[in-house]
């Protein structure tokens, strides 16, 4: 990999993280505009970490206050039901859902599920569900009201993100809108429950190609996750003033006309289904 197609990545990865859009779909098709290679599922793990990095610092004290909540409640010196403890337990078990089949099914993920068609299909036919679920949505719950139930359900929603094309935070924004709560509300939930998994696959992920033979390109790598920490760190605060009040609409018609775009591209031989990784 080099400087600039490192360079760019980052940016569509900082981009496009946070954005009911799909980061992964968009790696994959900048991707193979760069020699004709998807950049892998080891790369967009990586260089998420840096824009986690973003979440953790741009939401520290929320952060440390579910951290420090939960640990009193542990041991007592809070109540069980204290609404910020309940978060901490919510992410930590709406985690596992993601975490188990990204394990299981780790070989489809790599190769399989990064078929540019499988990414197509995903970005309209979610697209239309979240544009669906958001204009009936009742937008009325906020995040202290998140329930055991709702949370868990939001961690198996999540785990839809293991398809490319899907996107995290669109899975469970549109989970949480569903259930009724505020965009604003769903959005940082969004963001709270991706930082386990996200940093826990990127780690994953670094210790297996720091074992592969063929020494990675670390520079380009380390390139690309501090220009997605930089630019992801802007657009989280864009996003949650934006979704306080505008619809999910724009980004719905986006999907949908990147979804017509990439299957014009494969029928045309200009993107390959499955691009040598």
């Amino acid at each position: 990999m080099g400087w600039l197609e490192a360079l760019v990545l980052g940016i569509v990865q900082g981009l496009t993280e946070f954005l009911p859009i799909s980061s992964s779909a968009h790696q994959s098709v900048v991707g193979q505009f760069f020699g004709g290679q998807d950049p892998g599922s080891a790369f967009t793990a990586i260089t998420q970490l840096g824009t986690e990095s973003a979440v953790i610092i741009y939401f520290r004290k929320d952060i440390w206050l579910i951290i420090k909540s939960w640990a009193l409640a542990l041991i007592g010196k809070l109540p069980r039901d204290d609404p910020e403890a309940r978060l901490g337990w919510l992410v930590i078990i709406g985690s596992i859902p993601i975490v188990v089949l990204g394990l299981v099914f780790q070989d489809a993920i790599d190769h399989g599920l990064r078929n540019l068609w499988t990414t197509a299909a995903m970005l309209a036919g979610f697209g239309i569900i979240i544009g669906v679920i958001d204009r009936v949505a009742l937008n009325s719950r906020p995040l202290e009201s998140l329930t055991w139930r709702h949370g868990i359900f939001l961690g198996l929603v999540q785990s839809l993100a293991l398809i490319p094309g899907v996107s995290r935070s669109g899975a469970t924004i549109a989970g949480g809108l569903a259930l009724g709560y505020q965009r604003v509300a769903a959005a940082k939930y969004s963001f709270l429950l991706a930082i386990p998994a996200v940093v826990g696959s990127g780690l994953f992920k670094l210790a297996d190609i720091s074992s592969d033979p063929v020494p990675p390109a670390w520079g380009p790598i380390a390139l690309a996750t501090v220009i997605s920490f930089v630019i992801g760190y802007a657009v989280i605060a864009w996003l949650l003033r934006y979704v306080s009040t505008h619809t999910f609409m724009p980004f719905v018609i986006y999907r949908c006309a990147l979804a017509a775009l990439v299957v014009v591209l494969l029928i045309t031989g200009v993107l390959s289904p499955l691009p040598p990784s």
